[in-house]
């Protein structure tokens, strides 16, 4: 990996062996140095808002601010669940998005009716240090007759020179016998303004389909995504044709849609290798990790799935979040202002 100053001796930029930029305050090593968790944890008054932890290994957690939120949405619904938390290409610029939805505020799952009339439009935040953020403003995104738009995250498109915004949302099926969760994307260069939706993944009109991520790794993209399970697909390109690699089932780990949610890929700082993240929610477990040194395998020859005594995720129980890759200098500036 290589080093440089910018001319204004404000930052630095690193490119790997593939050519993908990483970037850092100038001063640090040319190496990441550790973890930030963006989450929510529940349905609880405070609990969809977005809290902090740090990790230097990726693995082991420490909740920051006290275990108290970070970030509070005053926007759109008041509650902030779903986080998604990215560098800009440029490295001047944080963003984390977020799902702009209250089931505390209303009143639980079983009446809140949050797929047919859910909010449209996702939470941003900016940042240009993980420290100082904006103010929270809402994005509209979904097509008009959308009853929500989830989990959303973004990826850099290096072929377009912006960013693939892509997140679930509730449709009406054609024959009017109820409402489908599909993948849906647009793009953007600067989180403000928006193209039009476009319907990105489906698994049919009648089979729903959520919380897809993305990663780029040994020059492919690959997503995973619940949809019945959790389905690993691979591409050379994000808006070509995706083709299905593996399920977790189907690679011996034993779990499906049933058991487990809210899929995130991150890479491990330094190694070849690349973790998982899975919301255990139908037994309330949490998160579990899952590692592989190959997303590409379907054989499941390099697909672990951890034990609980090589992982902690700290007091608080983490809901459907996002690993962010830090420099020293960026750790410890979130640890400055809310560790401790």
């Amino acid at each position: 990996m290589l080093f440089f100053e910018s001319l204004s001796g404000e930052r630095g930029y690193a490119v790997n062996e593939e050519g993908a930029p990483y970037f850092g305050v100038t001063g640090n090593s040319d190496s990441l140095y550790g973890y930030l968790f963006a989450h929510f944890i529940g349905e609880q008054e405070d609990g969809e808002q977005i809290y902090f932890a740090l990790s230097r290994d990726g693995l082991h957690w420490q909740d920051l601010n006290h275990s108290q939120p970070v970030l509070r949405s005053t926007v759109g619904e008041r509650g902030a669940r779903d986080p998604y938390l990215l560098r800009s290409q440029d490295g001047s610029r944080f963003y984390l998005m977020a799902t702009d939805l209250s089931i505390c505020r209303r009143g639980g799952w079983r009446d809140a009716q949050a797929t047919v009339t859910g909010s449209r439009s996702l939470i941003i935040w900016e940042s240009a240090d993980l420290v100082n953020w904006s103010e929270p403003w809402l994005a509209e995104v979904a097509p008009e007759e959308a009853g929500c738009a989830w989990a959303p995250e973004a990826i850099y498109d290096d072929e377009a020179g912006d960013y693939l915004v892509y997140w679930a949302s509730s449709l009406e099926t054609a024959d009017g016998s109820g409402r489908g969760l599909y993948i849906y994307c647009s793009k953007t260069s600067d989180f403000r303004s928006f193209t039009e939706a476009e319907l990105y993944i489906t698994r049919g009109e009648h089979n729903t389909i959520i919380d897809t991520t993305i990663i780029k790794a040994g020059g492919k993209y690959y997503r995973a995504s619940g949809d019945g399970h959790i389905t690993i697909e691979a591409s050379d390109h994000l808006l070509k044709e995706w083709k299905t690699v593996s399920t977790l089932d189907s690679l011996g780990l034993r779990l499906t849609g049933k058991d487990v949610e809210g899929p995130e890929f991150f890479k491990f700082n330094g190694e070849e290798k690349w973790g998982l993240l899975v919301d255990q929610y139908a037994s309330d477990g949490g998160y579990l990790p899952i590692v592989t040194t190959d997303i590409g395998d379907p054989t499941g020859a390099s697909w672990r799935r951890l034990k609980p005594e090589e992982y902690a995720f700290g007091r608080l129980k983490k809901r459907h979040g996002t690993i962010l890759p830090l420099f020293k200098g960026e750790y410890d500036a979130i640890w400055a202002k809310w560790g401790g």
